[in-house]
Formats: structure tokens, C-alpha cells, sequence
């Protein structure tokens, strides 16, 4: 009897041992899930805190006067319409330069290219490139947009810096949403005597075109808030008057609110956060619109 209590005893922790229900085990996965959660609560904390100084500091100055002046040196009458449409003008460019470039790299380093040392290399580059600081994307942009095809200090060599800028970002988040999509998807259409261009255009993209979409947003948002690349290839910080072709001088949001912060008057820093806010509520307009759009394609998808 006693060596078949020993034995049930042995084979009990030996069970509890395979299925994880060890107390020390639970007490470990106890203390790191507390400790997953109070790093997730603090760093939220801490940006709430950070959002709410900014709008406090920003709410005498969030009127409309502010988005229809242009900035002065006197910051009762500066405002951010220069700023504010040259923003929009280099994201609408970014946007023609950098989707069709990054979709269709993805696509051809998915569904084209064979594997290899060319392949592996380039997708190496390419993760790499992801990573890089922005400000060597502003030399890059200096040397060759600015200095050899002699843009100036145009929206279009910023523009184009920027398009370099996320690149990366567009080409990784599309061919991710590429392997997503089953390749029984590929091989039913090709079975049923379609092309290797129709199989791709019309089942493999649209099914993986929401994470696509996703990443082209991301890239966006990353953009939209840089300034180190802009101010490498010599974006002004101070614009009276509204850029007419691709050709203009431009501002954008970001280095406005860099020059308004660097300046010793306290309202200047209200024009900044004043800035920052607004730069932010387009950053959640384009989050949302990325969010509505992927619904609604994948809601089309699923019918």
C-alpha cells in the first residue's frame, strides 16, 4: 500500500509537472503577467499625462484665427496655415510617390522573384532600411534631390525624402499581408486557366489588400511626424505665404512647433502645443480611416 501511495504521489506531481499547474510555476506566470501589466499601465500613464499637459497648454490658442493666420513674431497672431497645408500637400505627394513603389516591390519580391542570393540580399537591405535613422535619409535626400537634380529646397525633394523614408515600412507590411493569403488561393486560380498577373491581380491583392492598406498608413504616420529629414535638406521655419507648385518652399507642421518650442516666450510654446494637438488629431484621422477602410474591405472580402 505504501509504495502505491509513493507511486500515485510521484505520478500526481509528475502530471502536474507536464501540465503546468506547479504552484511555483503559477506564482512565476503570476508575477511576470503583473509585471507585463504595470510596465502597459505605466508608459499609458505617462502619454495620457503627457496628452493632457499638451491640450491644457494648448487650449487658449485652438481657434479658428489660428489655422487661417500665418506665422508672425508675435505670437498672438501667429497661426499654422502655412504649416498646415504644406503638410498636406507633401503627404498627398509622398503618398503618389511611395504606395504604387512599395505595393508593387512587394508584390514582385513575393510572387516574381526567385530565391536566391539577389533575393536574400535585397530583402536583407531592405530590413535594414527599416531601421535606419531618419536623419540619414535627410543626407541621403540632401545629396541627391537637393544637390544633384538641383529640387532646392522644394516640396518635392521633401516629398521625395520622405517617400524614402517608408519605403521600407510600405514594401515589409505588404509582403506580409501577401503571405497571409493561402496559396491554394494561387493555385485554384491558376487550375481554372488564369494568368499568373490575373491570379495575383485579381484574388492574391485583394485579399491581401486591408494589410497592405495598413502598412501604407503606417508609412503615413510615421511621416507626418518626422523632422530631423526635412530640416537636413533645408525646409524653412518660417513661411508667410502658401506653396503653389512642387516646386515651392514648403513648411510642415513638425518643424513649425520645433521653431515655436526653441523660441524663449512662454506663448510660443502655447502656438507649439497648439501645433502639437493638431498634429495629432491628423495622426488619428489617419489611424481611423486605416481602421475604417480594412473593415470595410474585409466586410466586401467575406461576402
Amino acid at each position: 500500500m505504501i509504495g502505491l501511495a509513493a507511486g500515485s504521489d510521484a505520478g500526481l506531481a509528475q502530471k502536474l509537472a507536464l501540465t503546468g499547474e506547479n504552484p511555483w510555476r503559477r506564482r512565476k506566470e503570476l508575477i511576470f503577467q503583473l509585471a507585463a501589466l504595470g510596465a502597459i499601465l505605466l508608459g499609458m500613464v505617462v502619454l495620457f499625462a503627457l496628452i493632457i499637459d499638451v491640450f491644457l497648454d494648448a487650449v487658449s490658442r485652438l481657434r479658428p484665427e489660428f489655422f487661417t493666420s500665418f506665422p508672425s513674431r508675435f505670437p498672438e497672431r501667429a497661426g499654422i496655415k502655412s504649416a498646415l497645408v504644406g503638410t498636406i500637400y507633401m503627404m498627398v505627394l509622398t503618398g503618389l510617390f511611395s504606395a504604387p513603389l512599395g505595393v508593387g516591390a512587394a508584390i514582385y519580391l513575393e510572387e516574381y522573384a526567385r530565391a536566391g542570393r539577389l533575393n536574400r540580399f535585397i530583402e536583407l537591405n531592405i530590413a535594414n532600411l527599416a531601421g535606419v535613422p531618419s536623419v540619414v535619409y535627410g543626407l541621403l535626400g540632401l545629396e541627391i534631390f537637393v544637390r544633384v537634380l538641383r529640387l532646392e529646397r522644394s516640396l518635392l525633394a521633401g516629398s521625395l525624402t520622405m517617400s524614402l523614408l517608408i519605403l521600407p515600412v510600405i514594401i515589409i507590411a505588404s509582403r506580409e499581408a501577401l503571405k497571409a493569403v493561402p496559396a491554394s488561393i494561387r493555385y485554384g486560380a491558376l487550375a481554372l486557366g488564369a494568368t499568373r498577373w490575373q491570379a495575383i491581380t485579381r484574388h492574391v491583392v485583394p485579399l491581401a489588400l486591408p494589410g497592405m492598406l495598413t502598412g501604407v498608413i503606417l508609412g503615413f504616420a510615421r511621416a507626418i511626424g518626422e523632422t530631423a529629414p526635412l530640416i537636413t535638406i533645408g525646409a524653412l521655419t518660417f513661411i508667410a505665404f502658401l506653396p503653389t507648385s512642387p516646386m515651392s518652399m514648403f513648411t510642415t507642421l513638425p518643424i513649425q512647433a520645433f521653431n515655436w518650442v526653441s523660441r524663449p516666450q512662454a506663448a510660443f510654446h502655447a502656438n507649439a502645443a497648439a501645433a502639437i494637438v493638431v498634429l495629432l488629431v491628423l495622426l488619428l484621422i489617419l489611424n481611423s480611416l486605416a481602421i475604417w477602410l480594412r473593415g470595410r474591405l474585409q466586410k466586401r472580402l467575406s461576402w
